[in-house]
């Protein structure tokens, strides 16, 4: 996957911030700590999303009041009509181990098709440029919220929270107002 940085040089130190997943990017195979259900139910979101429309939903962590309350609810609610624009599934990713996002997923009652899948080190959210410093708040590094568009492997749109916690810009109701049957 080719990843572009933005280099800014300050007193002779060059820093270089990630860019986030933008239309073209192939999402990346074989990132550690993705599970589904348990450690050991290894998942690589990279096939995953090979082929058909996807939609991958992050979020900071499973159980927090905006995720739970409209962020995943939303995409709950208008499952069917993502269907009805051929979308396969959605895969939400909180920065959290496989144990907490399967109590969090059947919480939720998710219907078929949508998915928690367990970002447990933050490397899918690392590798989109989404890792945040939220210790304040969660105690570690969290994903930001957003919502990406991805056909047959590569993002199409992404739809990322400017103050990375909110819920406009990545909800079900923005989403759906970009996709194309």
């Amino acid at each position: 996957m080719q990843r572009f940085f933005i280099s800014t040089t300050t007193r002779g130190f060059r820093t270089y911030a990630p860019t986030l997943f933008k239309a073209g990017d192939t999402i990346p195979t074989n990132l550690p700590g993705l599970q589904e259900g348990s450690p050991g139910n290894k998942v690589d979101i990279g096939k995953e999303v090979a082929k058909g429309k996807t939609i991958i939903v992050g979020v900071p962590a499973a159980f927090s009041p905006a995720c739970s309350a409209s962020h995943v609810p939303g995409y709950i609610k208008h499952w069917k009509e993502l269907q009805d624009k051929g979308v396969k599934q959605v895969l939400v990713t909180p920065v959290n181990d496989a144990f907490a996002a399967k109590a969090w997923g059947e919480s939720l009652k998710l219907p078929n098709g949508i998915r928690i899948i367990a970002d447990s080190q933050g490397a899918f959210a690392q590798a989109g440029g989404h890792l945040f410093d939220s210790e304040a708040v969660f105690g570690n590094k969290r994903s930001i919220r957003y919502a990406a568009i991805v056909q047959d492997g590569k993002v199409v749109q992404e739809f990322d929270e400017p103050d990375k916690t909110g819920v406009n810009v990545s909800s079900a109701e923005n989403v759906l107002k970009h996709l194309k049957a």
